[in-house]
């Protein structure tokens, strides 16, 4: 199963199996939007008996509307189902927050258990 949504996730990408590797700091499963870099070091990730908490954050030339359009049609193909402004997906839930202006976005991926 955890291939075959690698495959799902690298086809959504536009990639080729071998290059998927964009996906949200800490996360394996969770695509990052090509206009969308890293924030480097404020990935966090804890791994508990309850289920991952992770949060990561990445900053590009985008507007809000253009990640929420992103998210909503390549997380529907991984199996996440939105909740308002949130997604969940079997234990999971993931929540973006936005700062920044359009042009200068600075989003935040929160993977919580549900």
């Amino acid at each position: 199963m955890f291939g075959f949504t690698l495959l799902v996730a690298a086809l959504v990408l536009g990639a080729a199996p071998a290059a998927a590797q964009h996906f949200v700091p800490g996360t394996e499963d969770v695509p990052l939007m090509r206009e969308l870099a890293p924030v480097e070091g404020s990935d966090l990730v804890f791994d508990k008996p309850e289920g991952r908490i992770i949060e990561a954050s990445a900053r590009g030339k985008v507007t809000k509307a253009a990640v929420r359009s992103f998210y909503a049609s390549t997380l529907p193909q991984l199996g996440w189902k939105a909740s308002g402004e949130s997604w969940t997906r079997e234990t999971e839930r993931l929540h973006l927050d936005f700062a920044g202006r359009d042009g200068d976005l600075w989003v935040t991926f929160t993977l919580l258990p549900k």
